[in-house]
């Protein structure tokens, strides 16, 4: 912006010294780098796309190709099928439109949520080196906010900066959410078991990985060295790609940021898709309550109820979710444990060695939790009248509050599966991380005040440090020029380590002085690695430490503040019971 202000004043100073002749001649005289057209334009199984160059990150992205029919009509709740081909040209410079959901842009609870999005969303983004070379590794990000929201937005989240730094082709998609991401209901069942299964985020994610497959050569990627990654929900999905025989084959490693091992089974999808529908019929004025509304329903042939969701719009359906604890997200069964899509005994299926087996990197983030728990009594109402800030015996409760419950969220995330797919000679080496750029000791702080109480390192802060940006994520709150030197180096080890891993399965650069991550090993020993920085520099080390809801259990016995912490740890949604 600079340049462009200094260019501007240095014109209109010409402007008014010299003749214009004289003016038009010394602009013609100027160089003019254009990319060739060629270079933009690359062919997909459905026809030609051409991109846009991006000067600041040296790389050409194409927004917004289709690998999908639009899921609208008679193609709601049904498994995605192949785009149309086209014969005119896709210019690929704009993003799409998200999925329906509830606004997340304003994270102010005061204002009122709307509603944006359209069910034609069905694309996918794509970042690949100027002049790269061919067979380059493909790092497929699918995004994460409880498979119900975009976040954080893909048109905020800039992929050409880990796609020039890791000399990799970077692909972010859309793919449906909410009740149009994962619906189960009797009355939508067909002969087709992939729309049986109520799956249809996760069909959309193995239909993009097809076109991957199928395309990604062509835009300097290595279709057979393909690495699925993904943060909080995104997470969850690559974890059930891992476990899902549909997705056998389409893809080679997998990294999960913070996901967690949560499935629902289809007798519970069944359940709230009645509930659901019954509001809906509240809302219509069909019924005056949900009780009459399920007497109604019950009454109802397949066929009628059919016929009648496929009236409702996407929005209407958002319109029956209470606010849900994060802004914009709700609450709702994903993952059915359908028997096809996914197996019907998720950790059946780990412990026998019946999945995907890849090179993954897992990891979470030192204080997950406290992006959720300062919404929940007491401790909203302490950040209300500011006492979460300045009571010293707040701040410790709220503190080991979110210690255990975090623990919890590393002992279902990570070190679980980790130990449970390690115990298998066949599985390739797992990687653990734990992220702690923001948990700062008392003085050595790296957020500024309160920030460092209220968040710390909290759910969701480590992806602006994974793609090398400065606000996509949470970036835009914390980032400070007092943090910018250790944030940025521990964000440049942490670009370096994940697209070695992408290459090579392992995270660590042939060349480089870079701390050595050592692999999992249910063996004593070095199992994971820690992510910080201070002000100045990156801080990493290897730690030795395992955690299991057994020693978390135990701990929580010792602990002075035990009576008051148990009722937050019995009732804790991400951990395993």
């Amino acid at each position: 912006m600079r340049n462009k202000r200094i260019f501007t004043s240095f014109s209109t100073l010409l402007l008014c010294s010299i003749p214009c002749a004289l003016f038009i001649l010394l602009i013609l005289m100027v160089p003019v780098h254009r990319v060739n057209a060629a270079v933009l334009e690359r062919q997909t199984t459905e026809g030609k796309v051409v991109g846009e160059e991006d000067t600041q990150t040296r790389t050409i992205s194409w927004k917004a190709i289709p690998y999908a029919s639009p899921p609208v009509g008679n193609l709601r709740w049904q498994s995605p099928r192949p785009p149309e081909k086209r014969n005119d040209v896709l210019h690929a410079e704009e993003f799409c439109q998200v999925c329906p959901q509830y606004s997340d842009t304003d994270l102010n609870p005061e204002t009122p949520q709307i509603i944006v999005g359209q069910e034609d969303c069905l694309y996918l983004n794509i970042w690949s080196p100027k002049n790269a070379a061919k067979d380059l590794p493909v790092f497929f990000w699918i995004h994460g906010g409880g498979n119900s929201i975009q976040w954080p937005a893909l048109s905020w989240l800039d992929g050409g900066i880990l796609a020039r730094r890791g000399n990799m082709v970077v692909v972010t998609i859309n793919y449906r959410l909410g009740p149009m991401g994962f619906f189960n209901h009797p009355a939508l069942k067909t002969s087709d078991k992939e729309t049986d299964s109520g799956n249809f985020a996760l069909l959309d994610q193995i239909a993009a990985l097809k076109w991957v497959q199928a395309n990604i050569k062509n835009f300097g990627g290595n279709p057979d060295n393909i690495t699925i990654a993904g943060e909080s929900a995104g997470g969850q999905d690559v974890f059930c790609l891992v476990a899902s025989p549909l997705a056998k084959g389409l893809f080679h490693r997998a990294i999960s940021q913070s996901g967690v091992i949560m499935t629902s089974t289809p007798q519970s999808g069944a359940e709230h898709a009645d509930t659901v529908i019954a509001r809906l019929m509240v809302q219509d004025g069909k019924a005056s309550d949900e009780k009459s509304a399920a007497d109604l329903l019950a009454a109802m042939s397949p066929l009628d109820i059919k016929a009648y969701v496929h009236t409702k719009h996407a929005s209407e359906f958002l319109t029956t979710y209470p606010d849900g604890p994060v802004r914009g997200m709700i609450r709702f069964p994903t993952a059915f444990s359908d028997g096809h899509v996914l197996p019907e005994d998720y950790y059946g299926a780990l412990k026998s060695g019946n999945y995907n087996k890849v090179p993954m990197i897992l990891g979470s983030n030192k204080e997950e939790t406290k992006l959720f728990t300062q919404k929940s009594p007491p401790f909203s109402e302490w950040k209300k009248d500011f006492s979460l800030y300045k009571d010293p015996e707040k701040i410790e409760f709220y503190d080991k509050v979110n210690e255990y419950q975090s623990a919890g969220w590393k002992a279902m995330a990570v070190d679980e599966p980790a130990r449970i797919m390690s115990g298998h000679k066949d599985q390739p080496d797992i990687y653990t991380y734990l992220f702690l750029w923001g948990a700062g000791e008392p003085g050595k702080e790296v957020l500024a005040n309160p920030y460092h109480i209220l968040f710390g390192a909290c759910h969701a802060m480590e992806i602006d440090f994974v793609f090398g940006t400065d606000d996509a994520s949470l970036g835009a709150f914390f980032f400070n020029h007092l943090n910018q030197k250790g944030r940025v180096a521990l964000s440049n080890a942490m670009m370096d380590y994940w697209s070695e891993f992408a290459r090579a399965a392992n995270p660590n650069p042939v060349k480089t002085d870079l701390p050595r991550w050592t692999p999992w090993s249910n063996d004593e020993g070095p199992k994971t690695i820690h992510l910080d920085a201070d002000l100045d520099k990156a801080v990493i080390t290897m730690s030795s430490q395992e955690v299991t809801n057994t020693t978390i259990e135990d701990a929580l016995k010792k602990e002075k503040l035990q009576s008051r912490i148990q009722p937050f740890w019995d009732n804790a949604m991400l951990r395993r019971k």
